[in-house]
């Protein structure tokens, strides 16, 4: 790093040390005995937990009485953190709670237990519980990459005529905290949602909105002297079957696959966790959710859902999308450590992988490719705690395969918090790579070794009625990252922006108002073109039935091969509740855009209408379509429609039956296709799903899935079906 940039890093450190505290504390007692988990709190050891009232509307609220009270208790005893939580409500009829799936009950009135055992504020764990016991849980990180994380914990709830009660069990086992010989001090606030005509959300302490640093707010647990997970060992054999027969061959082939493996984890520190899998069942149980596949100038992003990659993602996250383990195909075997210890987070991986998939990125789009040879990935990960909030990490990856493959990627990034409205995250990295010669000809990448950087700073500024931000990005022509997703380079982009927002009463027809203008130049590295230069500006709207909306208009040029485009579009995207049992969306796209398989300006309508239906307790019906017409000089180039239908009947909370349809169509108008103007399209997928789930990993899986493809109008005809089952139990000795 240059002279210059080490001393304003240096200075923004110095700055960052300056934050102050602010914290009630509470000191939970030990107790004896354990909880039935039945929301009647009648054991004795809630006569001596410590309570706390939850006095604030934080949102749409600004620290203001709450509708309704809620009162929460803590306490912990040998192995366990204990709490409940009485929410007391005027007309419990009115009080939505439905039988869902583990970290599906998002709609419900629900509570919520957000502790950072560290008291860093950088990483929090949540814990979530609805009026009937369905739960939910997820990481939160400053650094980002936080989001699901599937924790083995107990819960329970209970609907009565005053409203309902959660308890929570939560096993020191499963979660991470310093080792120390008395007390600790934790990090803690308890989050009731309430949703009614807007969605109410009430906190232990008051939020303020001049400070971006939520847990920096926050009050305190002390105790849990003695604390300490225990053995932390767990052991989880499963055994997969799948068949599928491919049908659209003669004579059809029938592939049958029985496997067993094994996942283990252990805690050899209370706070480093070792993993290891061995032929694992990494088939995709939860299909994606349906996309548009035409027209795209690059790959399309899938999010992670894999057990072993999603646990501790939170601590391979960066700026710049240098890891995402969905480029890991098929793993054969997988080993990982992840954790922190006093001031230092570490994570690392190794994944052998029997299929080695490719993304080359370029300025202007991508190409994606796979290869039926084994591969090998790895991941080093290093992150230092700087002040209250701060961080300085480091990366290092690498994939290699056979033919002399390989690709390492290695760099520095920081999450600098200046002030307590000021925030500073940067990124460098670079990249050595070298493809097999038929692999770099057939995809017109360099032969030999070639290398390539990225760096990408972003400064933000967030304070009660007016934010704003800056990003400068540069992705090097060469710079590769085939452990991430990257799916353009040799370009930069500057971009920046603001916004101003104006409250108001949760009980108003508007709950906040705001207004965004932004600007964005993305140009072609060495003396290239503007690949795009775009202004753009919004209004937000959020009211009552918890509606909100977002209408927004982008205009300005782009650049495709070598030809320029004007581009204006607006957008609406909304969402709106009319009842506790209905959710409906629609997002629309008008305007300008590119015809990007004949280099042509084009004008394009995109409508994506969605609903959800619960119909009662234990049933729900999920819809969503997407429609899209491009429309060219010479008429319509295609018309697409993608749908996607879901059902689901939740038996109770640790079981359900749910079907899965999904049905494209693309019709093409060939006669305004200059050349490969492909076919009409039609396929379908089904997918009938049985799932029990003790916990997040002793779990049942039941299922039957099939494709139907047809071209040119004909009926689609079934290509193959597949009938696979799971069964897998966590045991801790």
């Amino acid at each position: 790093m240059p002279r210059h940039c080490a001393i304003v890093v240096l200075l923004l450190i110095l700055l960052a040390l300056a934050l102050p505290a602010v914290a009630d504390t509470h000191r939970v007692p030990r107790v004896n005995g354990s909880l039935d988990l039945d929301g009647r709190m009648d054991e004795d050891l809630w006569r001596r937990a410590v309570s706390v009232e939850l006095n604030y509307e934080v949102s749409p609220g600004e620290n203001v009485a709450p509708p309704v009270r809620t009162v929460a208790w803590f306490a912990y005893n040998e192995s366990h953190l204990l709490a409940a939580v009485r929410a007391y409500d005027p007309d419990p009829t009115r009080i939505r709670a439905n039988y869902r799936d583990h970290d599906d009950l998002w709609g419900d009135d629900w509570c919520a237990l957000v502790v950072d055992t560290f008291n860093d504020n950088r990483r929090q764990f949540d814990f979530f519980v609805n009026p009937l016991g369905v739960q939910a849980d997820i990481v939160e990180s400053n650094q980002g990459g936080g989001g699901s994380w599937d924790a083995i914990w107990n819960a329970g709830g209970r609907i009565d005529d005053e409203g309902y009660v959660v308890e929570f069990a939560i096993p020191f086992s499963s979660l991470r905290f310093p080792r120390v010989d008395g007390d600790q001090v934790w990090g803690i606030d308890v989050v009731r949602s309430y949703p009614r005509n807007v969605d109410h959300r009430l906190g232990l302490f008051p939020r303020e909105r001049d400070n971006n640093c939520y847990m920096c707010q926050s009050d305190s647990l002390v105790g849990f002297a003695g604390a300490t997970p225990g053995n932390n060992v767990e052991i989880t054999p499963t055994v997969s079957a799948v068949v599928t027969e491919t049908r659209n061959t003669d004579p059809k082939v029938t592939d049958e696959s029985y496997e067993p493996g094994v996942t283990g984890r252990w805690g050899f520190t209370p706070n480093l966790t070792a993993s290891a899998t061995v032929n694992p069942d990494f088939s995709q149980v939860e299909a994606d959710a349906a996309q548009l596949e035409i027209n795209n100038q690059f790959a399309l992003f899938y999010p992670e859902s894999r057990p072993f990659f999603v646990e501790d993602a939170e601590f391979f996250s960066t700026r710049l999308r240098t890891v995402h383990t969905r480029s890991l195909a098929d793993p054969r075997w997988g080993a990982k450590v992840a954790g922190k210890e006093g001031s230092s987070a570490i994570g690392a991986f190794v994944v052998r992988d029997d299929v080695t998939n490719f993304v080359f990125p370029h300025a202007e789009g991508t190409q994606l490719s796979s290869r039926d040879v084994r591969s090998t990935g790895a991941v080093a990960r290093y992150r230092h705690d700087i002040g209250r909030s701060s961080t300085l990490g480091l990366l290092l990856t690498d994939r290699r395969a056979e033919g002399g493959y390989r690709n390492s990627v290695g760099g520095i990034d920081g999450d600098i918090r200046l002030t307590r409205q000021d925030q500073i995250s940067f990124q460098v990295v670079r990249s050595d790579t070298r493809y097999e010669d038929a692999t770099a000809v057939a995809h017109g990448q360099a032969t030999g070794a070639f290398d390539g950087g990225a760096e990408e700073l972003l400064y933000w500024r967030d304070t009660r009625n007016l934010d704003a931000y800056f990003l400068y990005r540069r992705l090097g022509t060469d710079f590769r990252s085939d452990l991430g997703f990257i799916p353009q380079v040799g370009f930069y982009q500057v971009e920046g922006g603001a916004e101003y927002a104006w409250l108001n009463t949760s009980d108003h027809w508007w709950n906040q108002l705001s207004v965004n203008m932004g600007y964005e130049l993305n140009e072609k590295l060495d003396g290239g073109p503007v690949l795009h230069r775009m202004f753009n500006t919004w209004l937000n709207y959020a009211g009552l039935m918890q509606s909100w909306a977002t209408v927004r208009l982008t205009f300005g040029d782009r650049t495709f091969n070598g030809r320029e485009f004007d581009v204006r579009h607006y957008q609406l995207s909304s969402s709106f509740s009319p009842t506790g049992r209905t959710v409906f969306g629609l997002s629309v796209v008008l305007g300008e855009t590119v015809d990007y398989a004949h280099t042509r300006p084009a004008d394009r309508i995109r409508l994506v209408p969605s609903a959800e239906l619960k119909l009662g307790r234990h049933l729900r019906a999920e819809m969503s379509h997407i429609f899209e017409k491009l429309d060219v000089d010479d008429g319509r180039l295609y018309t697409a429609n993608v749908t996607e239908a879901r059902l689901v009947y939740q038996i109770n909370r640790r079981a359900f039956v749910r079907a899965i349809l999904q049905r494209a169509i693309y019709d093409r108008n060939a006669a305004v296709y200059s050349a490969n103007a492909g076919v009409d399209e039609t396929s379908l997928l089904s997918q009938l799903l049985f799932s029990y789930k003790l916990n997040p990993r002793t779990v049942l899986f039941l299922g039957y899935a099939d494709n139907y493809y047809g071209q040119d109008g004909q009926d689609p005809e079934q290509t193959d079906r597949t009938v696979f089952a799971k069964i897998g139990y966590a045991w801790t000795p």
